[in-house]
């Protein structure tokens, strides 16, 4: 989905990438300080400086994702503590949602020329506003997965009634292994994961883009 791999087009998604990442973290870090916990404020991460958000193994594996067109990467996690925010678990489920939220209002900032029409910018410049949209929208999707450690378990359990978070918190502890599963081992988990975020995909990219993707 990546597409192209000219050395133009990787430089672009790689500053893409660590763009969106960065952004995606400091909403985490932001939205529970607003909420009442400073703890990832007091590591730091309340900074738009890519270096107190990137993680070294999930810098390996944006590698991979660019270069080879498969793997999973990330960041680093933000450190919160749900007993200190406001409304509990739903304060847990507005700080996970903060992150991608803020993947597609970054997108479809970038994408207002589109939307409008407005001339188009050089080549170099279009290039790097395409990647930074794909990017953002993806990241945004597939953090909406409802499997830990992704966000959208945490948003689903801000959503569904109390009685439910003590049954479905714990998957917490098995949440790496079980995505990690998906993405390593063949087509079916690949198959899988594709099948609960590309619905999100594409609807994101319509409601941004004002089209379909290719």
């Amino acid at each position: 989905m990546l597409g192209r791999l000219d050395p133009q087009t990787i430089l672009a998604t790689l500053v893409a990438f660590v763009l969106a990442i960065t952004v995606h973290e400091f909403a985490h870090a932001w939205t529970a300080l607003r909420l009442g916990d400073d703890t990832a404020a007091r590591h730091g991460r309340v900074t738009l400086n890519p270096l107190a958000h990137l993680d070294p193994i999930g810098s390996i594996g944006l590698l991979m994702i660019v270069f080879l067109g498969f793997g999973i990467g990330w960041g680093r996690p933000v450190p919160v503590n749900p007993n200190r925010l406001r409304w509990g678990h739903r304060g847990m489920a507005l700080t996970a949602l903060a992150g991608p939220l803020s993947n597609v209002i970054i997108a479809f900032a970038f994408a207002l020329p589109y939307r409008f029409g407005l001339p188009a910018a050089p080549e170099p410049v279009t290039l790097f506003v395409q990647r930074l949209i794909l990017v953002n929208l993806l990241l945004a999707a597939f953090n909406l997965i409802p499997i830990p450690p992704l966000d959208g378990l945490k948003i689903l359990l801000g959503l569904l009634p109390a009685f439910w978070y003590p049954i479905l918190a714990p998957l917490e502890r098995y949440g790496v292994g079980i995505l990690l599963v998906l993405i390593v081992f063949g087509s079916l988990g690949g198959s899988i994961l594709a099948a609960m975020y590309l619905p999100v995909y594409r609807l994101l990219f319509r409601l941004v883009i004002g089209e379909a993707p290719l």
